[in-house]
């Protein structure tokens, strides 16, 4: 079986995504159901760090959070590290936190790749690359940003999803 392509229509234009079923068969299967489920539809880039990544899949416009599933289990095991233009999934100190939220890495983040299954080590699971529209995701993380407490790094102009498909 191949590995599913997600295509992402944004307000900034638009990007393709591989992902890593056979590495990251849990994660994958996760984020494909909320694509299915229209979930990420409306949903902005909340958060834009230059050099590091852009994180979206939570939040709708205005900061408002959207109520996710379940965590899954951390994958970051997969042997698949966080490059240029890969997306993982986004958690908190919690290694087996992540629901919705994910990043798409704007450069090697060596840092956030799997050494050890410890608190410390367990990294952030990558689990697809950007196949189509890599120029779109470096245009989000151009956007203008500024602190709107409790955040910061939120862009000044919403960066919204309009739609995910699994591609046929």
């Amino acid at each position: 079986m191949a590995n599913p392509v997600v295509r992402f229509e944004t307000s900034a234009g638009s990007f393709s995504l591989e992902l890593f079923a056979d590495k990251s068969p849990l994660t994958v299967a996760n984020f494909v159901q909320y694509v299915k489920d229209g979930f990420y539809d409306g949903t902005i880039f909340h958060r834009i760090i230059p050099g590091f990544m852009i994180q979206g899949g939570g939040m709708k416009s205005g900061m408002e959070q959207k109520t996710a599933r379940p965590p899954i289990k951390n994958e970051a095991d997969n042997g698949v590290n966080n490059a240029r233009g890969t997306i993982a999934m986004a958690r908190t100190s919690d290694p087996d936190s992540a629901t919705c939220q994910f990043f798409v890495n704007l450069v090697d983040n060596k840092r956030l790749d799997f050494t050890a299954k410890d608190m410390r080590g367990w990294g952030y699971c990558a689990f697809g690359q950007v196949t189509d529209g890599l120029a779109t995701v470096d245009a989000i993380a151009k956007v203008p940003t500024g602190a709107r407490p409790p955040h910061d790094d939120v862009p000044k102009t919403d960066v919204v999803i309009v739609s995910a498909k699994v591609a046929d």
